[in-house]
């Protein structure tokens, strides 16, 4: 990694924890101990990565990011940043552990689906690997960070076992753009099934779920309309049940 790649590698994460993903990180920060397990489910380029490792070492963090060049990026700025701790799997968790088809949009690699092809798009087969066939029995997955484009039900689904033996904090991206809105329903059911209680990111304020509505909160009108600042698709979803001490 060149000096300028890791200048703007260091931008983006403090962008990511002031300003982009400040409640979230906020959150993440007060259930993350040393030593836990962490979960970065759709790393991308590692906003949310270096974050999770410098507050879980001597712990470890597992990033799953399917993308070959990405997963490479990836690996050269644990390299770069001394992130000792981070596990780079260039895989998808998905529900089950095979192989799938993954639709990179053309030039929007953030973009990228296990669902549906975008306009244009390139298809490349990709690794999917269960969380609960990947984590250990034993250990403590303190946190699981998502966002996999609306494979978020499919993730879940492949982790149940895990999140009722471990129950961690959940931030998840979650979203009927990229989804259907049933999908969104059964994600949100599978995890109040599970003892989970969530709210929704709201101009940097968390609200309970109970007051989410698709309809406001994600309303589809005009151009660009995902990029509206009142426009949420962000959830944390905390265990019912407290953390030991």
């Amino acid at each position: 990694m060149t000096k300028h790649e890791a200048s703007r590698s260091l931008v983006r994460f403090l962008r990511s924890r002031l300003r982009d993903h400040r409640t979230e990180l906020a959150a993440l920060r007060r259930h993350i101990r040393p030593g836990d397990i962490v979960c970065d489910v759709g790393a991308n380029k590692g906003s949310f990565l270096y974050w999770l490792a410098r507050w879980s070492a001597p712990g470890r963090v597992i990033a799953f990011e399917p993308q070959p060049d990405l997963a490479d990026g990836l690996a050269r700025l644990c390299s770069q940043f001394a992130l000792d701790n981070v596990v780079i799997e260039p895989r998808a968790a998905y529900s089950c552990t095979s192989r799938k088809t993954l639709f990179v949009p053309d030039g929007h690699q953030p973009g990228a689906s296990l669902l549906q092809p975008a306009e244009r798009s390139k298809a490349i087969a990709v690794q999917t690997v269960a969380l609960d066939d990947y984590l250990p029995a034993t250990g403590h997955v303190a946190a699981l960070k998502i966002d996999v484009e609306g494979a978020e039900l499919d993730v879940l689904r492949g982790a149940e076992r895990t999140l009722r033996r471990c129950r961690p904090l959940i931030v998840v991206e979650c979203d009927r753009r990229l989804a259907t809105l049933e999908r969104m329903t059964q994600t949100f059911a599978l995890l109040r099934g599970l003892g989970y209680r969530g709210e929704f990111l709201s101009r940097s304020r968390l609200l309970p779920l109970s007051a989410f509505n698709p309809e406001i909160h994600q309303r589809a009108e005009g151009e660009w309309f995902w990029k509206r600042k009142d426009y949420c698709n962000n959830f944390v979803f905390r265990s019912a049940e407290p953390r030991a001490s």
